[in-house]
Order: structure tokens, then sequence, then C-alpha cells
């Protein structure tokens, strides 16, 4: 009996030997790089080895990282959702969660599981890959600490011959899928920053709620020639993609919403929303740093979506516009003292309108205000905020509507007196709507009503009068000092 040479490759007791000496070979050179190489060097040469054994390989791996930069990657997103609806043999592990509000569940790969696709016979291996990592020193409060962050990212792995099906045809198919998945059980979300601030997390910048604000167009206690305004302009903005590309502009719409608190102005936001089906960001500025920082953040909030900065005049002090309050942070700096908020106004409007406003198609932004007057004229310019919405008291067509909505009426013989009384007193929609919550029996609600009006009015007279008494005092006092003040020069001279 002849045996069979030792390098026989058919021979199984060949084979396993000469693995076993490749494994020991490796091992044994693994051993002596890490015990007399400086580490700085080892992850050069180990990477230069496993590129040159990856020429051999028929396989090849595509990296999707969660991050591109700054913004966050739309295929890390697309896949997510992809392979969330995909079930696989292969996964032992799943991340299912479920909102109170919500009537589905949603689910997730959990960290370094692996899943099996099948595309036109071409087989996909994913593997969902997620590590901490440092994110470098950092100071809060006056203290250095360390922080970290979540790295996620998507291993994809099939043969290379199938390379141009993966790319051109398979990722294309990858990203509509998951947009008919997100549409089809969309729930709209309220985003406010996170609470690692603008930096990169594993769930990003931004922290999500449901949102479930029963606001519609159709309960809004506004003027109906104002609302249909309002609805025609987004369903034209909507409809424009195209002619935003030809024109040369960013696919964007800016809404000024201005008026005297309880007006309705978080209302209409919360039904602009529930008409587009677009999620909702928050925008707090004075939690913000720097320029930067406002940056991370923007460049996170996702395409059909609104961003709102309420309050506008009091959220921030724009401070590069004013010469005093840059004087002033002069004298804060010599004196020891760093002024802790800088989002500047020219930082601030190059994301409204400028090179960074490009960065999301189909965005709606929405600044509120008390006071109209006290924003800088270079927010208030067209193609910034490009649509004016005055937000004023309760009208007799609102007070109509709200008691439709709140007592389930249409006509009542004391609509004419509340009617009368409401075009002269100035009361807001939320306190009309906090009356006639009071009771449920229309003819107690409205009889409520109608004495609440009259005191309202009577308040408003009383104010009224007192201010006349003050200007008039104000002016006797002034007439006075003159007086006075003539008669020392005459006495002087």
């Amino acid at each position: 009996m002849v045996t069979p040479p030792l390098n026989d490759s058919k021979n199984p007791i060949a084979v396993a030997e000469a693995a076993l000496s490749a494994a020991t070979s490796v091992m044994v050179v693994q051993s002596v790089v890490r015990t007399f190489m400086p580490p700085e060097f080892q992850g050069f040469l180990f990477s230069g080895i496993r590129g040159f054994l990856s020429r051999f390989r028929s396989e090849m791996t595509m990296v999707i990282e969660q991050y591109d930069g700054y913004a966050q990657n739309e295929l890390f997103r697309a896949a997510q959702v992809f392979l969330a609806a995909k079930q696989s043999p292969s996964m032992t592990r799943m991340r299912v969660t479920k909102s109170p509000k919500e009537n589905h569940f949603n689910l997730a790969m959990d960290r370094n599981q692996k899943l099996e696709d099948t595309f036109h016979g071409v087989k996909l291996k994913w593997v969902f890959v997620s590590r901490q990592v440092d994110s470098g020193n950092r100071v809060h409060q006056g203290r250095n600490s360390t922080a970290k962050h979540e790295e996620q990212y998507f291993e994809l792995t099939f043969d290379k011959k199938h390379r141009e099906i993966v790319v051109k045809s398979y990722l294309p198919f990858l990203i509509d899928e998951a947009k008919s998945i997100k549409q089809g059980k969309k729930t709209l979300k309220l985003y406010t920053p996170g609470s690692n601030g603008p930096y990169p997390s594993a769930s990003g910048a931004w922290s999500p709620v449901n949102l479930d604000h029963p606001a519609t167009f159709q309960t809004l206690a506004m003027d109906l020639e104002l609302k249909k305004k309002i609805m025609d302009d987004l369903d034209r903005f909507v409809r424009r993609r195209e002619y935003y590309r030809r024109v040369g502009k960013a696919w964007k719409r800016g809404y000024l919403l201005y008026g005297p608190p309880g007006t309705g102005k978080s209302s209409l936001v919360a039904a602009m929303a529930n008409y587009l089906n677009f999620d909702i960001y928050d925008l707090e500025l004075s939690g913000l740093l720097s320029n930067a920082d406002l940056r991370r953040l923007l460049v996170e909030t996702k395409n059909q979506s609104i961003l709102v900065v309420e309050d506008i005049d009091c959220t921030i002090q724009l401070q590069d516009r004013k010469s005093e309050t840059q004087a002033a942070n002069m004298n804060l700096m010599l004196m020891g003292y760093k002024r802790q908020y800088q989002v500047t106004l020219s930082g601030f409007l190059n994301f409204i309108d400028g090179l960074w406003s490009s960065c999301s198609d189909e965005r709606i932004i929405v600044f509120t205000t008390n006071h109209i007057e006290k924003l800088d004229p270079a927010l208030l310019r067209p193609g910034r905020m490009d649509l004016h919405i005055p937000m004023s008291y309760c009208t007799p067509c609102g007070f109509r509507l709200l008691a439709s909505n709140y007592l389930g009426i249409d006509h009542h013989e004391l609509f004419g007196q509340i009617e009368s009384a409401i075009t002269t007193a100035r009361v807001t929609p939320a306190e009309v709507a906090e009356q006639l919550m009071k009771c449920d029996e229309p003819e107690v609600a409205l009889g409520d009503m109608v004495s609440f009006l009259i005191n309202h009015k009577r308040k408003e007279n009383e104010e009224v009068i007192e201010e006349r008494v003050g200007r008039s005092q104000l002016v006797e006092e002034n007439g006075r000092r003159e007086e006075e003040s003539s008669e020392c020069e005459i006495l002087e001279e």
C-alpha cells in the first residue's frame, strides 16, 4: 500500500496538518510581533497582511457607516428599516420596542447579529457592528472628562463578481423598499436635542418622542381665508421639487408666526405637521455653545420635516449685529469671564438660506414670536421667512368653530351677543376655549362666556383709562419740570 504524499490537497489528514501548521505559524508570528514591535507599527503590519490575503479571496465587504461626515448616512438608515422587516434563521437576537401610542412593534437587528439575503440569485451577508469608542477629552462644567460614543455600521459581504449588481440594483432597491416600509407605518415624531448635545451617539444628535397632537386645519380657530392661504402654500411647496431645482434654490420654505400669546401658534405648527405628515424638530438655541454645535444638529435633520424655533425674539441674543453686546462680551473676556452662548446671527442665517441650507430637501422652517418688532430685519426678508402669518385675537368665525368643536353646536340664540362682544374685546382663542371647556351644557357654557366677555371688556376699559391718566400725569409732570427749568434760566440771567 502506497502512502499518499503529505502535500496532496485531496488527503484530509494532510489538509488538517497543513491548516494546523499554518495556524501555529500565524500564532507564533503574532506573538513575536506583539512582543518586539511597537504598537503603532503593529496595525500597519497586520492591515498589510490582511490586504495581501484579501487579494486571494473571492468575497468583498462593503462598510456602511452611520455617519458621512456630520450628516447621517441615508443608506445606513435605509438598511436599518429594510433589515428589520426581514426574518433570518441566522439571527439569534433582535431589539423590540413599542410606544404606547403606536399600534405596531418596532424591530431592529441587535449588535453583532448576522442576516442573509438573496437578490436576483446573489447571496448577501449582513452584519450589524456596534462598539464603544473614545470621543476625546471634553470640558464640562469646568472638569475634564473622557467622552465615549457608540459607533455603529453595517458590513455587507458578497462575491466580487456581483459588485455591479449590488451597487447599481440592490442598494437602490434597498432604499426604495425602506421608504415604502416607513411610509406604511410612519408615526410622526417630535425631536429635541439629545442628552449628548449635538455630538453624535447611537441614537443621533436628536431624541425623538411620538407626536400625537390632535390639531388639524379643520379644528384651528383661524380666519378661513388665512387658513386656505396657508394650506395652498403648503400644497404648492411639496409638489415643486423640480421647480426649486430648475430655478437653483434650496427646497425649503420659511414661515413666521407672530401674535400675542394664546393665539394658536404652536397648534398651527402641529396642524402643518399632521397635514403634510412631516416630523417636527424643536430647536432650542439657548442650549448651544457655538455655530459648530448648531451645524451638527441641523445636518442631522431628515428630509420632509419642520424645523421650529419658538419665541425666536427671546430664545437667544444673536449678538453679532449689536455693537453694544460685542462691547459687553469684550469687557467680560477682559475680566476673565467667557461668554457661555456664542451662536451668532450670521451663523444662524447661514443655515437658513446660506450654503448649509441645501443640506436637506423638502424642509419647512418656522419661527414664532410674540413681538415681531424685536426681531432683526435680517431674519424677516423673503428667502428666510417667506410667509408672515399674523395670529390674531379670536374672531366671530373662530368662535363658531370653537363652539362646534367643544360644545357640538352650530347655532344658538346667544351667538349674536357673543360675536358682537368678541369683535370689540381682545380675547385669544385659548381664552375662549378655556371658557367653553368649563361646562358640557351649551346653555351654561355660553352664558358664562357672555359674562366673561363683559368682565374682560370692563377690565380693558379700566386699563385704557389708567393708561390715559398715567400719560396725562406724565405730560403734566414734564410740563412742570420745563416751567421750573425756564424759571431757573431767567434767574441765572
